[in-house]
C-alpha cells in the first residue's frame, strides 16, 4: 500500500468516527431538547404588546408622514443597489477581489476574509447597511412614548444581532476554514460542546464561558486569608487576618450583591480589592451570602435587612468592641444597604459611621436597558415561575443579563464554542460570572415590584421591617462610585439617586469601564480612570462636564476618603473572639454549597 493509500484509508476511517460521533451527538441532543423544563413563555420572549406597539407606530408613521418613510427606503436600496454594482464590477475585472467597503470597523468581522474576499466581503456590507437602515427607521419613529421605544430599539437590536452572518457556518469565513483544516473535527467537537451546554441546563441553552476545571473557590480563586467567625441561615461572616502590625478602628463591611458570589472581590491577588484594603490596615469583614433552595420561599426583603444587613453589623461591632463601623455595599446589597442606613436613621440608630455605594441602584424611574425587563408581562411571568418553584432559578438572571451583552456574552462565545469547536478559555471573570445564585421567591418579588417596578423608595416610601423608609431617611456620610458604560446600573440613575439621599455629606466618583471592570480596577494596571467633581447639586449632563479626569484607579482616592473617617491607629486585630471562635477558614461554606432543588 502506498503512502497515499495508507493517507486516505486514515482520512475515510477518521471521517467515518466522526460521522458515528455526529449520530451518537444528535441523539443525546434530541433528548436533551426532549426533558426542557416548561418555562412560562413570558420569560422568554418579549410581550406581543411591544411588536403591536411598534406596528401601530409604523403604520401611523406611514399614514401621517410617508415622506419620511420613502426617504429611509430610498437611501437603504439607492445603498444596496450601489453596492451590487461595486460587487459586480469588481467581479467583471476578472481579479477575485471585493469592492470599496465604506462600513464601519466591528470587530466580530476581524477575519481578513470579511475584507478581501468578495462573497464574504458582500454578505458583511449588506448585512451592516440593513443593519443601520432598520437602527435608523426604529430610531425615528414617533408615537410611541420613551419606554415603549426603548423596548423596540431593544428587542430590535436582539434580532438584528442574532442575524449577524458570524452566527452561521455557511456565512463565516473562519468557522468554514477551520472544519476544512481540521476534515470537520471542529464540527463534531462543536456538537459535543453544544449538546454538554444543553444537557448542563436541562435542556436550555446558555453558552459555557469558562472553563469550568480551571478555577476553584478557595484555591486559585478567594484565596485571602480569614476565617468565617459567624453564621445564620442567611450569612456566613467573614473577618479577614490583617497583615499590618496596626489597623484603623473602626472596622469596615463589606456586602456583596447576593446575585452572585462575593468573590469577584477576591478573584486573583493582583486584583483583589479585599486583599488591597486589607494591605492598607483596615480590619475588613465581608458577608457571603446563602444560595438558596425552595424552602427559603418565604424569606423577604425584610429577612435580609434584618438577618443579613443589622446583625452583621452588630456581630461586627461585637467583634471589634467599637461602637460604629464603615459599611459598603455593592449592586443589590448597596441598594439594601441604603434602605437598612434609612431604617436606622428612622428608629435613631447610629451604627454606620460611613457607606460606600458601588454601582448602586436607588432611584429607578430610569433604570436604562434593564427595563425592559421591568413591565408586567415579564415580572408577572416572574411572579409565577417562583410561585411554583420557590425560587428564582439563576439560570433566568445569568440570562438576562447576558442579553444586555449579547454580542460579548452569547453570541461570539458560542461560535468559538459550537463552529470553532473551542474549548472554554480559562477565565477567572467569566467563571464568577457563571457562577450565580437563586433568589428566594418573596425577596425577588418584593425587590421587582416594591423597589425596581413601583420605585417605592425614590418616591412614596418603601416598607422595611415595620418602618416606611425613602432615600431621604438615608443621611449617613457616604461616597458613591458609579461606572460610565455600566449596562446594569446606569451612573445617571445612581448620581439621581444619591442626589435624593438625605446625607449632608456626599462624594460621588465616576469610574471609567463597566460594572464590574470599573469596580475591579487595581492601582497597579493603570487601566482605567475616574472623574470626580465636588458639586452634587449639578445635573449629571452638568456634574460630568464640570468633572476633573485623574488617570488610574480610583481605589487610592476613596482609601483616602476612608481612612478619615476610620479612627485612631489600634493594634491588629486577628479573626473573631472568644464569644466569636473561627467555624472554618475563608471563603467559607456557603460560597461553594450546590443548593438542593
Amino acid at each position: 500500500m502506498t503512502t497515499d493509500e495508507k493517507i486516505a484509508g486514515a482520512e475515510l476511517e477518521r471521517l467515518n468516527h466522526n460521522i458515528a460521533r455526529i449520530e451518537e451527538l444528535s441523539q443525546r441532543l434530541v433528548a436533551a431538547i426532549a426533558n426542557r423544563r416548561q418555562v412560562d413563555p413570558s420569560l422568554q420572549v418579549p410581550s406581543n404588546e411591544v411588536f403591536v406597539k411598534a406596528a401601530t407606530a409604523y403604520m401611523h408613521e406611514m399614514m401621517q408622514n410617508p415622506a419620511k418613510i420613502l426617504e429611509h427606503q430610498v437611501t437603504y436600496w439607492g445603498k444596496m443597489l450601489s453596492h451590487y454594482v461595486e460587487a459586480q464590477r469588481a467581479l467583471s475585472s476578472g481579479r477575485l477581489m471585493a469592492p470599496s467597503d465604506g462600513t464601519p470597523k466591528d470587530r466580530r468581522f476581524s477575519n481578513a476574509l470579511w475584507e478581501t474576499h468578495p462573497y464574504f466581503n458582500f454578505i458583511k456590507q449588506n448585512y451592516l447597511m440593513t443593519s443601520q437602515a432598520i437602527e435608523q427607521a426604529v430610531r425615528d419613529l414617533e408615537g410611541l412614548d420613551e419606554r415603549d421605544k426603548q423596548k423596540v430599539q431593544y428587542f430590535t437590536q436582539q434580532i438584528v444581532d442574532m442575524f449577524a452572518p458570524t452566527n452561521f457556518l455557511a456565512t463565516n469565513p473562519e468557522a468554514l476554514e477551520r472544519a476544512v483544516e481540521t476534515q470537520g473535527q471542529s464540527l463534531v467537537d462543536g456538537l459535543e460542546n453544544l449538546v454538554r451546554d444543553i444537557e448542563n441546563n436541562n435542556g436550555e441553552l446558555l453558552v459555557t464561558l469558562s472553563d469550568p476545571k480551571a478555577f476553584h473557590v478557595g484555591r486559585n480563586l478567594a484565596t485571602t486569608p480569614g476565617k468565617v467567625v459567624f453564621r445564620n441561615r442567611l450569612i456566613e461572616l467573614i473577618q479577614y487576618a490583617p497583615t499590618t502590625d496596626t489597623v484603623c478602628a473602626t472596622p469596615l463591611l463589606i456586602f456583596p450583591p447576593w446575585i452572585n458570589k462575593f468573590y469577584i472581590l477576591d478573584l486573583k491577588e493582583k486584583n483583589s480589592l479585599i486583599k488591597w484594603i486589607v494591605d492598607q490596615g483596615f480590619t475588613l469583614f465581608v458577608v457571603s451570602w446563602i444560595n438558596p433552595d425552595p424552602s427559603y420561599a418565604g424569606v423577604g426583603m425584610d429577612d435580609y435587612v434584618s438577618e443579613g444587613f443589622l446583625t452583621a453589623i452588630d456581630q461586627v461591632k461585637e467583634i471589634t468592641g467599637e461602637k460604629q463601623i464603615n459599611a459598603i455595599g455593592y449592586c443589590i446589597a448597596g441598594t439594601t444597604l441604603s434602605l437598612t442606613l434609612a431604617l436606622q436613621n428612622v428608629r435613631g440608630e447610629k451604627s454606620v459611621k460611613s457607606a460606600t455605594f458601588f454601582t448602586t441602584l436607588t432611584d429607578f424611574s430610569d433604570p436604562g436597558e434593564i427595563s425592559v425587563f421591568l413591565d408586567d408581562s415579564f415580572i408577572d411571568g416572574i411572579e409565577r415561575e417562583t410561585t411554583g418553584t420557590g425560587i428564582l432559578d439563576r439560570f433566568f438572571m445569568a440570562r438576562t443579563f447576558s442579553f444586555l451583552r449579547s454580542n460579548d456574552l452569547i453570541y461570539t462565545p458560542a461560535v468559538k464554542s459550537y463552529m470553532m469547536g473551542e474549548a472554554p478559555p480559562a477565565f477567572d471573570l467569566l467563571h464568577w460570572n457563571g457562577d450565580g445564585t437563586n433568589l428566594p421567591a418573596r425577596m425577588a418579588m418584593e425587590y421587582l415590584r416594591g423597589l425596581c417596578q413601583q420605585d417605592r423608595f425614590a418616591t412614596t416610601g418603601y416598607k422595611v421591617c415595620g418602618e416606611t423608609v425613602t432615600l431621604a431617611d438615608m443621611k449617613t456620610t457616604l461616597c458613591a462610585v458609579a461606572c460610565e458604560t455600566d449596562h446594569i446600573a446606569p451612573w445617571k440613575a445612581s448620581y439621581s439617586g444619591v442626589q435624593k439621599m438625605g446625607a449632608r455629606s456626599k462624594t460621588f466618583i465616576l469610574s471609567q469601564s463597566g460594572h464590574i471592570a470599573g469596580i475591579v480596577n487595581p492601582p497597579g494596571k493603570k487601566k482605567y480612570g475616574h472623574y470626580t467633581n465636588d458639586d452634587v447639586k449639578l445635573d449629571a449632563n452638568a456634574w460630568r462636564t464640570g468633572a476633573e479626569f485623574h488617570e488610574g484607579s480610583w481605589w487610592p482616592r476613596w482609601e483616602e476618603w476612608l481612612r478619615k473617617r476610620s479612627g485612631r491607629q489600634v493594634p491588629a486585630r486577628t479573626p473573631g473572639d472568644s464569644k466569636h471562635p473561627a467555624l472554618c477558614d475563608a471563603p467559607g461554606t456557603y460560597v461553594v454549597a450546590k443548593p438542593k432543588l
